[in-house]
């Protein structure tokens, strides 16, 4: 088979691949959705950003059997490395299992179980904090696993939250109400503690930070400085090690 030939065909068997694991990731949510029993809705209050970062944190917007919450021996005393890839390229991150071994755990276990593949960034802020938020699995504010966990680990003492930063979003006053949601910060951001505290920093961006700041540029869909991304962005998938 002549060298372009073959090449055509390695990529058509890529996309095979990575099609069959996106119709997986959609008939999943879809057996979320059946048994979803009631979905609590977190509106955007009237008290800022910041408020409205922590309004939209990892309720579960079902259950999902399959799905536990693993021990946080599971990821403690190392550092993990994970390269999400995404629609607009992959970001590779750093993951501190030894200052946030509860969220390290829950983070690995999703992705080693498929659960972030073919899922939305759901939420670009521009203004005061500046994070894209990832991780519901349909998209919507209050989407989870299935499982919540806490409490707050390492969160900053200066209440600033570096560029670069990956940390897990949460209920507003509510430390044990993390699931699977996370945002990564794409320029410095303050986020003051709410009656809970702060945000769990969990890892940092060590590649692609760039891509996440392009999506920034082009801003918030039909304006606005607090909403979905103008630029879609699909988490394809996320594998650890």
């Amino acid at each position: 088979m002549a060298s372009t030939k073959r090449e055509r065909e390695q990529a058509r068997q890529r996309q095979l691949r990575w099609e069959a694991r996106a119709a997986k990731a959609r008939a999943r949510r879809r057996r979320v959705a059946a048994i979803t029993a009631a979905v609590l809705v977190l509106a955007l209050g009237g008290g800022g950003l910041a408020i409205g970062l922590a309004g939209h944190g990892g309720r579960p917007s079902g259950s999902t059997a399959s799905l536990t919450l693993p021990s946080p021996t599971f990821a403690q005393d190392r550092t993990w490395t994970a390269k999400v890839t995404t629609n607009r390229g992959p970001i590779t991150v750093e993951l501190d299992g030894h200052a946030a071994p509860q969220a390290v755990a829950s983070f690995v276990y999703l992705a080693q179980h498929g659960f972030f593949d073919s899922t939305p960034c759901h939420r670009l802020t521009t203004s005061s904090i500046f994070v894209l938020q990832c991780g519901s699995p349909d998209g919507s504010p209050s989407g989870g696993p299935g499982y919540t966990f806490g409490p707050i680990e390492n969160a900053p003492a200066d209440n600033v939250y570096k560029a670069g930063t990956l940390a897990m979003a949460r209920v507003m006053g509510d430390g044990a109400s993390m699931g699977s949601q996370f945002f990564l910060v794409y320029q410095d951001s303050t986020i003051p503690p709410d009656s809970a505290g702060g945000y769990t920093v969990f890892g940092k961006i060590t590649s692609g930070l760039d891509i996440v700041q392009a999506v920034a540029a082009q801003g918030v869909s039909g304006g606005g400085q607090d909403g979905p991304p103008a630029t879609p962005v699909t988490i394809q998938g996320v594998d650890t090690k």
